[in-house]
């Protein structure tokens, strides 16, 4: 039987496959390191909701995920993020975990500004993810939180337009063996519409079956960091290997897979942008 591999390996191999498709010359170094990883792509999509009331037809959510702080990405990096989903103007703003890679004195800091900035009209909600909880979960639980946003550890919050509900949830991180679905979806009506945050998108053949939320929302796999022609991404995380990026249908639910705006070592993106979403809920299944 096949094992998961290792993060560790996923990296080594991932440096490996840019080096395989030719990413040693100057030009495509360039591209890889300094340029495609702060092209950010905007992702704009529509998905219908079940059980939407059409007081909240055209809700908008801002997902980003994978920030990495502490890396790569910088409080500078950070902002140019930041801008870009401000300017989106949404309704609600999804950060599905990994806020950081590493914990350094300036980095819960950088966590209070950066998405104490991020503005949104009706809410604000985050999970934790994998590499929070390899750090210290406690010191980005509280940072998060400082900043203003909704941290979910197995709970939900009801956004509430006239005696309408739409209800978001989010599960603690699913590798680590935090997540608690029932604990998150609890005292919520079975037939009511529920977005739930996970930072693992391949937790999504847990809860499909469910049949008690309509969108997922996940990121993790940084789609990869590297994507082959044809081939796609050659390597994969534990717990984002099957469904890696975008937009899928499973068993009737709704799952988005965002890229990350962020990175892991080696910090490269070939043919894999960083991204935000912006998510246009309409009324429908």
């Amino acid at each position: 039987m096949s094992q998961p591999i290792s993060r560790r390996k996923f990296l080594k191999y991932t440096a490996s496959g840019v080096l395989g498709v030719g990413l040693t010359g100057i030009g495509g170094a360039a591209w890889a390191t300094r340029i495609e990883p702060l092209a950010l792509d905007v992702t704009s999509i529509t998905i219908p909701l079940p059980n939407l009331d059409p007081r909240f037809d055209g809700l908008t959510i801002a997902h980003i995920s994978d920030l990495h702080l502490g890396g790569w990405m910088t409080r500078e990096r950070m902002w140019s993020v930041v801008e870009q989903v401000n300017a989106l103007e949404p309704d609600v703003i999804a950060i599905t975990g990994d806020f950081v890679t590493n914990i350094w004195e300036h980095t819960p800091a950088d966590i209070v500004e950066t998405v104490g900035a991020l503005q949104a009209r009706e809410a604000k909600i985050a999970v934790l993810g994998n590499h929070d909880h390899w750090t210290s979960a406690s010191i980005v639980t509280d940072a998060v939180r400082e900043a203003g946003a909704t941290l979910f550890v197995n709970e939900h919050v009801a956004l509430q337009r006239d005696d309408a509900a739409l209800y978001f949830a989010g599960v603690d991180d699913i590798w680590e063996d935090q997540h608690d679905l029932d604990a998150a979806l609890a005292g919520i009506p079975d037939s009511a519409p529920v977005v739930l945050l996970a930072h693992e998108p391949d937790y999504a053949d847990d809860i499909a079956p469910t049949g008690r939320v309509g969108l997922q929302l996940s990121g993790h796999s940084h789609g990869g960091q590297v994507r082959l022609p044809l081939a796609g991404a050659p390597i994969l995380p534990r717990l984002g290997e099957k469904y890696d990026m975008g937009l899928y249908d499973v068993d009737g639910m709704a799952l988005y897979v965002n890229r990350g705006v962020g990175m892991v070592a080696p910090h490269v993106r070939f043919n894999c942008r960083p991204e935000i979403t912006r998510i246009q809920l309409v009324a429908g299944s």
